[in-house]
């Protein structure tokens, strides 16, 4: 079923009129079990005014912005826009909306290279915004544009106290605008086009008179119902769960920056992050059956899909425990921090390397990554008792890095655990915790008796992975 929605308020009796024009569409009349139709007005300050400054227009931005974004909850599958000025701003409108705005300009355009030569003179009312910026001239390139002269008769008739908004369909406002019809006549325009969605109101009673105008709003409801509905293009945007913890976010997304082939702001990833250091701790959960956290870690989830992220990212490697219960009511999906890690190994060591892995304990007894890697094909080495307090005392001790330490007591620890490893015959290192690489922040080896041994920063691996992904 398509569900098409209608912004009203810019001007009320045009958006009106379009609505009813769609509703009588033969199309629609046909086949109305197939069409829901959503016509929304909210108040709006500036809705009987015309166009002076840029602020006017920048008022209506909020005002369509707002009105889209409730589309967008509400499942709308394409909306109309009854305002020629507004148009101006679709192409920055549409990067923010997920829901395709169907061009007024477009529709036109279309309308008049089907049925006049080209090179032929086509009148234009409109009003000083549109002709100032020159909208439809940039549509209509193979015509000759002509303009009344008598602009500021046409702007009384459509926003005078006696205007067509103000709903006064005949006398002074009507004259006006037959007097501009008969002037575009005289200098042999072949057709007559509104760029003002007001006079589709009163084009009718044109029509009577002999002047050959179209009915804009018409031409628009049919434009929409006959063609389809391109998705707009819509620029990755990643949602990061973050807080878990606070810092490794931090770490991780400037790990995307620096990743990003980019040479202007533009160029970089969309991101929508939601620093919720208030998540249960997750090793406390799965070591001492603490506080759960997958309510707070899957509403977070839940938010950043609200938020339109196209996937998410957790740069947490012991919340990984929780992500395959939480993946399956998401509608976007997670990118595996530890799947990726394990391919990245995969592909830059071969599979018969010994593995060693430096993690919470709650990583370590949740098998999360023991388990990923065994899949792969790896030997997998980690810490004893011992050295696995350790480790424990590095992340979360008084001098831990989760306490803001990188050096002194958090790092001897580290690497007494780090030594343990190699010692056992690990060949490669995995920091399996987010708080890890940054005891490490320019070293991607740990030497041990003259020998280097790779240290896998998964947090970077992730962030080379969501590169790639967005570009």
């Amino acid at each position: 079923m398509e569900k098409i929605a209608v912004i009203g308020g810019l001007g009320t009796l045009s958006g009106g009129d379009l609505f009813f024009k769609l509703l009588k569409n033969q199309q629609v009349l046909k086949n109305q079990l197939n069409y829901h139709f959503i016509f929304e007005q909210q108040p709006y300050s500036q809705i009987n005014s015309p166009l002076y400054r840029e602020g006017d227009i920048k008022s209506r931005k909020y005002y369509t912005y707002n009105v889209c974004k409730n589309f967008e909850s509400k499942g709308v599958t394409r909306v109309l826009l009854p305002c020629f000025a507004s148009h101006s701003f679709l192409e920055e409108l549409q990067k923010e909306i997920c829901i395709p705005i169907f061009n007024i300009f477009e529709a036109l355009s279309k309308y008049v290279q089907s049925r006049v030569e080209k090179g032929a003179k086509i009148g234009v009312l409109t009003s000083d915004y549109v002709k100032n910026n020159q909208l439809l001239n940039s549509y209509l390139q193979d015509y000759d544009i002509v303009f009344p002269k008598a602009q500021g008769k046409l702007m009384e008739a459509i926003y005078g106290e006696q205007g067509i908004k103000h709903g006064h369909f005949d006398g002074l406002a009507l004259e006006y605008l037959y007097e501009a019809c008969m002037e575009l006549n005289e200098q042999g325009c072949e057709i007559i086009l509104p760029g003002i969605t007001e006079i589709s109101l009163v084009v009718e009673q044109l029509w009577k008179r002999g002047i050959p105008i179209v009915d804009v709003n018409q031409i628009y409801a049919d434009y929409a119902l006959m063609n389809e509905s391109a998705n707009p293009h819509k620029a990755f945007k990643l949602g990061i769960l973050g807080g878990v913890g606070p810092s490794a976010t931090v770490d991780f997304m400037s790990k995307i920056i620096q990743n990003t082939p980019a040479k202007k702001d533009q160029e970089h990833i969309k991101m929508v992050v939601e620093q919720n250091p208030q998540i249960p701790d997750r090793t406390a959960n799965l070591v001492y059956h603490e506080t759960d956290p997958t309510i707070a870690m899957f509403s977070t989830c839940k938010r950043l899909e609200a938020e339109g992220a196209d996937a998410i990212a957790i740069p947490c490697n012991t919340a990984h425990a929780f992500v395959n219960s939480i993946q399956e009511h998401l509608n976007i999906p997670i990118i595996n921090m530890l799947t990726t890690t394990a391919e990245h190994i995969r592909e830059h060591f071969g599979l018969q390397i010994k593995v060693g892995l430096l993690a919470t304990s709650g990583t370590i007894q949740s098998k999360v990554y023991y388990d990923v890697l065994k899949e792969f094909g790896f030997d997998v080495i980690v810490p004893d008792v011992q050295h696995q307090g350790y480790v424990m005392e590095s992340i979360y001790g008084n001098d831990g890095v989760k306490a803001g330490y990188t050096d002194g007591n958090c790092r001897d620890n580290i690497v007494k655990a780090a030594d343990f490893l190699i010692d056992k015959g690990a060949e490669v290192i995995i920091l399996g915790c987010t708080e890890l690489p940054l005891i490490f922040p320019n070293e991607s080896d740990i030497i041990k008796d003259c020998g280097k041994i790779p240290l896998i920063d998964p947090t970077l691996v992730l962030a080379k992975k969501i590169v790639s992904m967005a570009i």
